[in-house]
């Protein structure tokens, strides 16, 4: 009876070890589980946004052989310019508010695109400050220990309401004509005049007239294109007016006051020594005559360079644009207009003369420009905002009175921007790619409209070109961004 009565005990004793046991672990198991679950972020947690936090304009990192890629949006370019960033947390905040203190670029688009770090040869391109550069092993994607420099979009951003501008008016400079002089054409909205261009990751300088004109001292600073450009030249005069201790120290070399009907002109600003010029050449290339059976019609030469580039050698800077007068019916339908040598073409298509004809000054810059002199700039096409038909057909833009956001913006890259920047991307000498198509598309309500030149018929409204004060102002900041920061890797050793 003993030996029985140890023998039923003991399987009860390793039942009782048993079930403490399983029931430990399935505590242990719960309070781990538990506790990794907490610790381990999820695969799959909802958005997850980057946030780029400043800490200086100087250059832009991220950790070596990351893979960040971006959308290719409207910008879609290589418009970019340095900035050092930490990349850090994951915000679901918007980056852009749509209120009337900001208006612009409304999607979270925060990736930053790297290209390739290979030390390539001769034929290897790199991109720094918008400057395409032939390279060799002068790679501007520069590896500093476990991170690799990267560049900053500067076509993203949005407009912002920045009282304090604008930075001079139609009573302070008196280089505004007619057809820009908007308040005093009678618009009585100015709010078009507060919106200053802020990038979205990039930190740059507010104008400083002084400094601008320290950088040009003794040196010709020069505008070539078309009427935009001259836009853009008269906001430069107007701006630099700003660090001019006595306005009749700066005037016209031959006295000529600025109008529509004249395309060439010279601003002396006598104490700093330097010039701010413009030129007229709508196409870059010479536009002639040719013999088309027993008449003589208007040409253009696309396999030659315009007639007055003689005037642009010796610029310190050059500032060139062409886009605006390619769209004009002859220029689009190019039957018998596009000449080459003595051959006038039945029929060309206008995009593809348009690349021969940017390849022919690509050419003439390649072998007439000192790099090592010349900082050369080309700015990007200029949206027009025609509402209901084109100029001539009844187009208006009128009603606009603030920016509008990406919703209502165009969402194709224009083709001839792509144009010029494969054409650059050709070139011996280095050219920055002046991009400011994206964030002038936000800005229909700083156009002329009815307030242009008051001698136009009253039915025509101006929605090309552009109000002073006004968005070129912002394009000559950016353009005074990339002088003040230039160094010496923008120019060819």
């Amino acid at each position: 009876m003993e030996k029985q009565r140890s023998f039923s005990v003991k399987p009860i004793r390793f039942f009782l070890v048993i079930s403490v046991t399983i029931s430990f672990s399935v505590i242990f198991l719960i309070f781990f589980s538990t506790w990794v679950i907490k610790t381990s972020p999820p695969l799959y947690g909802g958005p997850h946004n980057l946030t780029v936090q400043t800490f200086n304009p100087t250059s832009e990192y991220v950790l070596k052989n990351s893979i960040l890629a971006g959308r290719r949006r409207f910008g879609g370019d290589n418009s970019s310019s340095q900035i050092f960033t930490e990349i850090t947390g994951n915000s679901t905040s918007p980056p852009f508010s749509t209120d009337k203190s900001s208006v612009g670029d409304e999607s979270e688009d925060t990736d930053v695109i790297t290209s390739a770090a290979s030390g390539g040869g001769a034929e290897e391109f790199h991109e720094l400050n918008n400057v395409i550069v032939k390279g060799g092993n002068n790679n501007n994607n520069t590896v500093v220990g476990n991170v690799k420099k990267v560049d900053c979009d500067m076509s993203k951003g949005k407009w912002i309401i920045d009282e304090s501008y604008p930075l001079y008016n139609n009573f302070s400079c008196p280089f505004i004509d007619e057809g820009f002089n908007c308040v005093g054409n009678g618009r009585f909205n100015n709010d078009y005049m507060n919106w200053r261009w802020q990038p979205q990751h990039c930190q740059i300088p507010r104008f400083n007239a002084t400094k601008m004109l320290e950088l040009i001292r003794g040196k010709r600073l020069v505008f070539v294109g078309d009427s935009i450009n001259r836009n853009q030249w008269e906001s430069m005069l107007c701006l630099l007016m700003g660090g001019v201790k006595d306005p009749k120290k700066v005037y016209e070399a031959r006295g000529r006051k600025i109008t529509k009907e004249r395309g060439t002109y010279s601003f002396k600003f006598e104490d700093y020594r330097c010039t701010v010029e413009y030129y007229v050449s709508h196409f870059l290339v010479h536009e002639s005559k040719a013999r088309i059976g027993k008449k003589r019609t208007q040409s253009l030469r696309i396999d030659t360079i315009d007639k007055g580039s003689s005037r642009w050698r010796g610029a310190d800077i050059l500032v060139f644009n062409t886009a605006h007068w390619w769209n004009h019916h002859k220029t689009k339908a190019g039957i018998n207009y596009y000449q080459e040598g003595d051959q006038v073409h039945p029929k060309l298509d206008a995009t593809e003369a348009f690349r021969r004809s940017l390849s022919t000054w690509a050419s003439w810059i390649d072998k007439n420009i000192n790099p090592h002199k010349t900082r050369i700039f080309f700015r990007s096409s200029a949206p027009s905002h025609f509402s209901g038909g084109l100029w001539n057909t009844g187009g208006h833009c009128k009603e606009a009175f603030r920016p509008i956001n990406e919703t209502f913006t165009s969402t194709d890259y224009p083709e001839k921007n792509l144009v010029i920047e494969e054409t650059i991307s050709k070139m011996r000498n280095p050219v920055t790619f002046l991009n400011i198509t994206r964030l002038s598309d936000y800005r229909p309500d700083a156009h002329p409209s009815i307030y242009g030149r008051k001698t136009i018929n009253p039915g025509v409204q101006d929605c090309s070109h552009w109000c002073l004060p006004g968005v070129p102002d912002n394009w000559n900041q950016l353009l005074y961004y990339y002088l003040q920061s230039s160094t010496k890797s923008n120019f060819v050793d």
